[in-house]
């Protein structure tokens, strides 16, 4: 290492470097921490490079000045930028790559360097088994010293965890957004989702859960605790997460629960499924996911999109919007009404209906839409 920086101050950097992973904005505070320690004007994390197709994805040190040219550099001059492509994982300075007079007289020299003071960069690019690039880039204005082995030195030892820190980054990102989608499906299937821990307490409730504690008719969440219908519901609801939890903490099968749940307001009741969330073999201690409870409100429907009911079974927009009412419950009169249209012509488009999609009754139909991926869109 590097004998201009402490292991104090290596350390630091390195639990900046990991701790930007759960920041809003990643690696702020390494890129900031770096600029002190290194004594440099800006640090740059390239994520994803510019190109004519799109915009990259660039974090950088600096003020509202610096933001300006990062914009200019976005829309224009990253196709002017000879310091790319640098060899995999080595570190560089903009002297070793290009000649110091060859490089004043560029135009990217002279239109987007020079009026942001940026004399001396130090770069490296690394790239990752699963296809990700990052470039590190930092700079020093006219009146600063060039970057020496020492400033290379810093940088080398930190390479290999800023390559870890982007595949953890990388992979944090796939599952966020495949939690992400899978959550949206949920919610669009109006069913209500909640997670509790090895505790039995409210981790994750899903926005379906949250308008059905807001009503405040069969469930809340008071502290962390649920509580559900009447206080006898209430009893037998814990019994039965005391029993799941027991399972998964025996490593024995645990069967799916499920009960049901008396509303006061005299709307239908609420069904609910308790099962536990297996849990891996190095799972520790905290605050894990224990237990998934997903509530089925018979009130409330799920809404497909017209459009997409529509284009899944070549309907008419006129078909699809009678499709979806029939498909939420409503009788043909119902429907009609509804709809405004008489019940001859809410007949006839029934029929064309039952044409185009192969069914000959009309719950055949619900069936058809409701088991269709129309609710997921």
């Amino acid at each position: 290492m590097s004998k201009t920086i402490s292991v104090e101050a290596f350390s630091d950097l390195v639990d900046k470097l990991y701790g930007g992973l759960q920041s809003k904005v990643p690696w702020k505070l390494f890129l900031e921490t770096l600029e002190r320690q290194i004594g440099a004007s800006f640090s740059t994390l390239i994520l994803r490079p510019p190109s004519q197709d799109s915009e990259g994805l660039i974090l950088s040190t600096g003020g509202d000045h610096h933001n300006e040219a990062l914009t200019s550099y976005n829309e224009h001059f990253f196709a002017l930028d000879p310091f790319v492509d640098l060899p995999s994982g080595q570190v560089v300075t903009l002297d070793e790559f290009i000649p110091e007079d060859e490089r004043h007289q560029s135009e990217y020299f002279q239109q987007f360097l020079a009026p942001i003071n940026v004399h001396h960069i130090l770069g490296a690019d690394i790239y990752t088994p699963d296809g990700a690039k990052c470039s590190l880039r930092i700079s020093r204005g006219t009146e600063d010293k060039g970057f020496d082995q020492d400033d290379k030195g810093i940088i080398e030892t930190l390479i290999p965890h800023l390559k870890r820190s982007v595949q953890l980054h990388m992979q944090l990102n796939r599952m966020e957004a495949e939690r992400n989608l899978y959550a949206g499906a949920v919610d669009q299937l109006a069913v209500g989702t909640i997670i509790l821990d090895e505790e039995g307490k409210v981790l994750e409730i899903n926005q379906v859960a949250k308008e059905l504690e807001n009503e405040d008719d069969g469930l809340r969440v008071n502290n962390r605790t649920l509580q559900i219908g009447t206080q006898q519901d209430t009893r037998r609801f814990r019994e039965l997460i005391k029993e799941t939890l027991a399972h998964q903490r025996n490593n024995t099968p645990s069967i799916v629960q499920a009960m049901r749940i008396a509303r006061l307001s005299g709307k239908r009741d609420l069904g609910i499924i308790i099962r536990s969330i297996p849990s891996t073999q190095w799972s520790g201690t905290g605050k894990r996911p224990c237990i998934a409870i997903f509530v089925s409100d018979p009130e409330r429907q799920s809404q497909p999109a017209q459009d997409i009911v529509k284009t899944l079974f070549d309907l008419t927009p006129a078909e699809a919007q009678l499709a979806m009412h029939l498909a939420n419950g409503l009788t043909l009169d119902e429907a009609s009404e509804t709809l405004f249209i008489s019940r001859n012509t809410a007949r006839a488009h029934l029929r064309s209906i039952f044409s185009k999609t192969g069914v000959t009754r009309q719950t055949m139909l619900v069936r058809l839409i409701l088991k269709s991926v129309a609710p997921l869109g």
